[in-house]
């Protein structure tokens, strides 16, 4: 009897290995994709530069937001959708291009402009909206995020997990990606305030402006 009941405990104790080891694996993965500079990051980055630390924050809100109607799309099946139209995805990957090469044209059309205007600091103030609204906007025209909702999370559940699993997975990614970019805006906010010389607001505009258009081509020449 003592010979058969070692087996047993000895494949229990393996069986709960490749779940913990596949859970820290998904966590790692997750945290790097998300400290990654990328498209939400130019945006939480260019609103921490306009508006401070406090712009930085709601936009990094609104991209956590975005975040979260992935997740809930991709775990309503919405997303088989695109899997069955390919046009679906071609899209929204032209109209996430697009918004990123707006966001681009604008910092650089600010950047032209020879002086601030009058009430730039009471527009920043009342911009908190547009901000959130961009944080919106990039991550739910985002095909990249789509993709990993879709495609990157189910691959980390493991076989026999309850299909609630899924929401714990999901909810890790959101709450990761929202530190790492709460970590930016603070960064940058304190330096857009320090950076209060017209030249130097000038060229963190133009610099902003450039990587946007960068990210709008690789979104343009991306292929799914």
């Amino acid at each position: 009897m003592t010979r058969s009941v070692q087996p047993t405990a000895r494949c229990s104790r393996i069986a709960v290995i490749p779940v913990d080891a596949q859970l820290a694996a998904y966590l790692t993965s997750t945290f790097i994709l998300a400290i990654t500079p990328g498209a939400t990051t130019a945006v939480v980055v260019r609103n921490a530069l306009a508006r401070g630390t406090r712009g930085g924050l709601i936009a990094a809100c609104g991209a956590a937001t975005g975040n979260t109607l992935q997740a809930t799309i991709a775990a309503l099946g919405v997303t088989v959708l695109l899997e069955r139209w390919p046009v679906a995805g071609d899209v929204v990957r032209l109209a996430g291009g697009a918004f990123l090469m707006w966001l681009g044209g604008k910092s650089l059309w600010r950047a032209a402009a020879r002086r601030e205007p009058r009430g730039a600091v009471a527009s920043r103030a009342n911009g908190t909206a547009s901000g959130f609204r961009q944080g919106l906007f990039v991550n739910l025209l985002n095909p990249s995020i789509t993709s990993f909702y879709v495609a990157v999370v189910p691959a980390f559940i493991p076989t026999d997990a309850p299909r609630w699993y899924y929401w714990p997975l999901a909810s890790a990614h959101i709450v990761i990606a929202f530190a790492c970019h709460t970590g930016w805006s603070l960064a940058f906010g304190r330096l857009g305030r320090a950076a209060s010389h017209p030249a130097v607001a000038r060229g963190l505009e133009v610099i902003a402006g450039l990587v946007l258009l960068g990210l709008a081509v690789t979104v343009f020449t991306s292929r799914p």
